[in-house]
């Protein structure tokens, strides 16, 4: 892995949008880990202490706010970059996720898989 490669943890329980996801984002230059569920991704966290977490809110055993409310009382994760990565696009659901703390709230159905890398790379690139 390159130095300078960022790494990023998708949590996304259906299996096709994680792998073309992962294939979009890897052909990208990043690296990608994935979680299937509330509970592992809050496991991969603490294991591969990614840069930037893209998360669901969808999600079995634990659902995607309850992943970023425990990130952020996390003094170790409260830093990494979460973008909500969801269907979900209720102005009440927006306002509760930013408000949660996430950095970005892109509903999957408005977004290509390369607008998600654009809105990605800029996040990365305003934080340098």
């Amino acid at each position: 892995m390159a130095q300078d490669q960022k790494k990023i943890l998708l949590v996304e329980d259906d299996r096709f949008l994680s792998e073309m996801y992962v294939n979009k984002l890897t052909g990208s230059g990043f690296a990608v880990e994935t979680a299937g569920d509330g509970q592992e991704a809050l496991n991969r966290v603490k294991e591969y202490r990614p840069d930037l977490v893209l998360l669901d809110i969808v999600l079995p055993k634990m659902d995607g706010f309850e992943v970023l409310q425990s990130l952020k009382k996390d003094d170790r994760d409260r830093n990494i970059p979460v973008i909500l990565l969801t269907n979900l696009g209720q102005k009440e659901e927006v306002e509760k996720g930013l408000k949660l703390g996430a950095r970005d709230y892109i509903i999957k159905a408005h977004f290509t898989p390369t607008e998600v890398v654009a809105k990605i790379k800029k996040l990365f690139s305003d934080s340098e």
